[in-house]
């Protein structure tokens, strides 16, 4: 067997003090993420950010930064997954698109509204971008390096 790790991406979005995420649904239960969703192929990281947030909140996302790489081992899954998180801004929702269909809705919470969700939180990965963003972590974005041969 072939040991795989899935990329991801996600977006920390701060408004005034609060927070952009997601509600969906994982196996029956409502859980909270930011919008975030895996690498396609072909596409690059920045690519796939903009997508994922715009197909989870009909909202266009500019990347400011990355926050950070974050490697989550899922023991119970045998899974690994390597997260691109990148703060950034959006834009308003645009009218009448449809979010993803495990999409239930978005969210704008506060810190203290997101720690007390913690176990309906998709994974620790959730709030370690959100303090790592609040703690002023940012790589610039041309550290990235999308090449083709």
């Amino acid at each position: 067997m072939v040991w795989t790790p899935r990329v991801t991406v996600a977006a920390v979005i701060e408004r005034e003090g609060r927070f952009l995420l997601v509600e969906e649904v994982i196996d029956g239960e409502p859980r909270f993420n930011q919008p975030a969703g895996h690498l396609e192929p072909g596409e690059s990281l920045l690519e796939a950010v903009r997508r994922e947030v715009l197909e989870e909140t009909a909202r266009p996302f500019e990347p400011l930064g990355l926050v950070g790489v974050y490697q989550y081992e899922m023991a119970h899954k045998r899974r690994t997954y390597l997260r691109f998180c990148f703060a950034g801004t959006v834009g308003e929702a645009e009218p009448g698109r449809a979010l993803d269909e495990e999409i239930v809705a978005t969210h704008w919470l506060t810190l203290e509204e997101i720690e007390r969700r913690r176990e309906r939180l998709r994974g620790p990965m959730v709030l370690a971008c959100i303090r790592d963003h609040l703690q002023g972590a940012a790589l610039p974005l041309d550290s990235l390096h999308s090449l083709t041969a």
